[in-house]
């Protein structure tokens, strides 16, 4: 069988995902910023399903060059036929930059999908991003959920390049003669995605598919686990006054984790226990004894019973 070419497998990809084409009445809207892994997802997405795509540039007024891209990639639009929109964000961004950002993006990409009537939002995410993904995920401790990695589809949201290389990318703006813009903070060592993404530049070459078989069976049993939580909390959480009771707990380390988030969350919605905190949490109640996480009192009323409650209000004077 003829190896596909990089527009064929963008289709093959791209539908896997969205399970129909892109078409006038049902289009994809492209998240594209100007560097070259965005810019091959415009220009695959404009040959393969023309007339059926538009494109949105987020200028997070964050360097002042910015507007000046934005602008570039406007000019490329134009020239590929493909609508165009830049969006800023509403409020300056602030405090943890790369994270306020992506939160604004989101936001500005699902407005602007809205307001199109855009079926799918396309992200130009690739496997070499899903790699360095998963590698931070697991220096920074990450569970199973954390170890699934970036989701093919998230909502609207879909990323048919993850089983694209980006040295495949770069090549295929080269052969088009697109010109890529040069984002600073991506060759920036205060990050630490930057300072890896160096590191595996020495590495080995890697195999996307055998990656996302991997992460799929990660994901996979991630959610084996959601659903054996979900039934295991409907049979043995029970509410009782303010607070609720798990009535087993000899359960796998994982599951029982799960089912104590779920107690936690039944009480304060919300609450944000997890990691260390969350494990010695359940070191104490499996040593039959109480213990305090945020504003909830926990209770070893038995091996078996465990009571999750709001704590009394302090006493003063």
């Amino acid at each position: 069988m003829p190896q596909q070419t990089l527009p064929e497998r963008f289709r093959t990809e791209t539908e896997r995902l969205t399970a129909a084409p892109p078409t006038e009445k049902a289009r994809m809207g492209l998240a594209v910023s100007g560097g070259p892994d965005s810019l091959a997802l415009l220009a695959l997405a404009a040959v393969v399903y023309p007339g059926a795509v538009a494109a949105i540039t987020v200028d997070h007024g964050l360097r002042p060059e910015a507007s000046d891209e934005a602008d570039h990639v406007a000019a490329i639009c134009a020239q590929l036929e493909v609508p165009h929109t830049i969006r800023t964000p509403p409020q300056p961004i602030s405090g943890n930059l790369q994270s306020a950002a992506r939160a604004a993006r989101y936001a500005l990409l699902e407005d602007w999908a809205t307001r199109e009537h855009l079926r799918w939002i396309a992200t130009a995410h690739h496997a070499d991003d899903q790699l360095e993904t998963v590698l931070m995920r697991l220096m920074r401790g990450s569970g199973i959920d954390g170890l699934s990695a970036i989701r093919p589809v998230n909502g609207k949201i879909i990323r048919p390049l993850l089983r694209f290389r980006k040295v495949d990318l770069v090549a295929h703006i080269e052969s088009r003669g697109l010109e890529a813009v040069a984002d600073p903070s991506n060759v920036d060592d205060a990050f630490d995605r930057v300072r890896l993404r160096k590191t595996l530049s020495g590495f080995p070459d890697f195999d996307p598919e055998r990656l996302e078989r991997s992460i799929r069976a990660t994901r996979e049993a991630g959610d084996a686990l959601r659903w054996a939580s979900a039934r295991e909390a409907e049979n043995h959480i029970q509410p009782i006054g303010d607070g609720v009771i798990l009535t087993r707990t000899d359960y796998p380390a994982e599951l029982l984790r799960r089912l104590v988030i779920a107690c936690l969350d039944a009480v304060d919605p919300g609450h944000a226990a997890r990691g260390p905190a969350l494990d010695r949490l359940i070191e104490t109640l499996s040593e039959g004894q109480k213990g305090m996480i945020g504003k909830i009192l926990c209770v070893a009323e038995s091996s078996d019973n465990w009571r999750f409650s709001k704590a009394p209000p302090r006493k003063t004077g």
